[in-house]
């Protein structure tokens, strides 16, 4: 049996860490999932992938940005920003396919020097997350659109959908090597990949959370599934070679 070792970047919280957990390994028995973060001492050399999760905000020094601005966390956590920017760094120099999801896609933007929109002020009604009277989190839903041409389309072979969404920072302008594969209607950069691909490692990331969509949309949407199922493909793939 061929053993898949797919390391993921803890988000923080360890419920969320398992929406990550389910969705990368579902049934799949040749699957291991390894949690990276700076305070477990667990490499990504040692995974044959990364996969970047979301949670909380970058410091605003890796792009330069203000040191104030709206729905800021308390406290911001560089030891995790440190630790992603280096695991990235390492898994493209060793050719070790890349998934990104909201924050890790915002966490390669940074890295290729580009920058982030802090806030998204009004448009935080579209894209953040929001809580019910009984204090529960809930993802919003919103359309998105998909770039004919691109690797994401390749992927998921629709030109639009409905995606959750819980974010209110997006990438401002596109890091270097490169390109928007989706945006979502109000012009938001909802998906990224490199402007090349022939040369450099598998890397797609989205704006979206494929990891924790209603059950029947992880099942069935090729937004979630498609995306999941290729991830897989190109890592087993590599493993042949």
């Amino acid at each position: 049996m061929m053993k898949v070792k797919i390391g993921i970047t803890h988000t923080g919280r360890d419920d969320k860490q398992m929406n990550y957990v389910k969705w990368i390994k579902g049934t799949d028995k040749e699957i291991e999932i390894i949690s990276l973060s700076a305070e477990n001492g667990n490499k990504v050399e040692d995974c044959d992938a990364l996969v970047l999760s979301g949670g909380i905000d970058m410091h605003p020094r890796y792009y330069k940005g203000n040191e104030n601005y709206r729905n800021m966390p308390s406290k911001f956590k560089e030891m995790r920003d440190d630790f992603e920017l280096r695991a990235f760094d390492t898994a493209i120099k060793n050719s070790k396919p890349v998934l990104g999801i909201c924050r890790g896609l915002q966490l390669i933007n940074v890295y290729c020097e580009g920058t982030l929109v802090q806030d998204l002020a009004a448009k935080n009604e579209i894209h953040q997350d929001y809580q019910k009277e009984d204090k529960s989190e809930h993802d919003r839903k919103h359309n998105v659109k998909v770039e004919e041409g691109t690797i994401l389309y390749d992927i998921v072979q629709v030109n639009s959908g409905t995606v959750n969404s819980a974010h209110h920072q997006v990438i401002g302008e596109l890091g270097e090597g490169l390109m928007a594969n989706s945006y979502s209607e109000d012009g938001v950069i909802e998906g990224i990949e490199w402007k090349e691909n022939s040369k450099k490692p598998f890397m797609l990331a989205v704006q979206w959370h494929p990891e924790r969509m209603d059950k029947a949309d992880i099942i069935n949407s090729p937004l979630s599934k498609n995306i999941r199922d290729h991830f897989i493909s190109v890592i087993k793939s590599n493993l042949r070679k």
